[in-house]
């Protein structure tokens, strides 16, 4: 299979591993289209050029959120929650202390919405979760599983999220590459992309795996993840994607059949499609 990596890296001052779903190979011989869906690592930091960039010259109108409640207030209020033409959704896909908060019903630094929160809201930072029956499977691989049964919901709204909207959507997580890559690999199974394609572009994250820990580690919020573990443990590898579809493919015949078995039925399936692909 030929290079993916030409044209669709979207090189930004404030991120690190923001790439286009465009330009992947179809099954039938085909491509998706570039700038309709984007993946992205954490926003916070867009200057004001990036900012321009994404909705002026991309035509950026939504933002899909992975991250936990916990890490949003944390970082506070990113560049792009201040236009007044992006929407913003939030799913997280980890399970959260106490119940799930929208947290976008009010300011990211809005007392109000901290009250509602358990005290010990901060430690669902980043929670590690395994899928049952998944125990003897690689912890990353254990890790993504795990958000199709904790996130099951949210995974899905994401989806629903990237198909409803009006102009290009971006979404994102901290790094981008683990919550991110698991939406993004069913958006692409869906859109029909190989699956070698597939696990090729979830490991492309591993080209920009200095730069984005480096970026992290800048921040309180994920310092101590970055700095307690090597690069390496942070390093997509292609064997865990592959792994996973391989999962899906004996249980469910596949990303599109568990897609199908929890609610996210073929006219959604459709609509996601046409979205990517035409």
């Amino acid at each position: 299979m030929t290079s993916i990596r030409t044209g669709r890296w979207v090189p930004l001052q404030g991120t690190a591993n923001t790439r286009d779903l465009g330009g992947l190979p179809t099954r039938d011989g085909g491509k998706t289209v570039h700038g309709r869906v984007l993946r992205s690592d954490n926003l916070q930091s867009l200057s004001p050029a990036d900012v321009d960039r994404l909705v002026g010259g991309l035509g950026l109108t939504d933002v899909v959120d992975l991250r936990t409640t916990a890490e949003i207030l944390l970082e506070g209020r990113g560049p792009l929650r201040d236009v007044a033409t992006v929407t913003h959704r939030h799913f997280t896909l980890l399970p959260e202390r106490g119940r799930r908060t929208d947290v976008f019903a009010g300011e990211e630094d809005d007392e109000e919405v901290r009250s509602r929160l358990p005290a010990d809201w901060g430690e669902s930072l980043l929670p590690r979760q395994t899928a049952p029956g998944a125990e003897d499977e690689p912890p990353a691989v254990r890790a993504y599983l795990g958000y199709l049964v904790d996130g099951r919901d949210n995974v899905l709204a994401a989806l629903r999220a990237l198909t409803a909207g009006t102009g290009a959507a971006v979404v994102h997580c901290a790094a981008g590459k683990d919550r991110t890559g698991v939406v993004s690999a069913l958006a692409l199974a869906v859109a029909d992309v190989e699956p070698a394609a597939i696990v090729a572009d979830y490991a492309l994250t591993a080209e920009v795996i200095d730069a984005l820990v480096a970026r992290l580690a800048t921040s309180p919020t994920y310092a101590a993840d970055m700095t307690t573990r090597d690069v390496a443990t942070h390093t997509p590898r292609a064997e865990t994607m592959r792994r996973v579809l391989e999962v899906l493919e004996e249980r469910h015949g596949g990303p599109v059949g568990w897609l199908t078995e929890h609610g996210f039925g073929a006219g959604e399936q459709a609509a996601l499609r046409a979205r990517l692909r035409t």
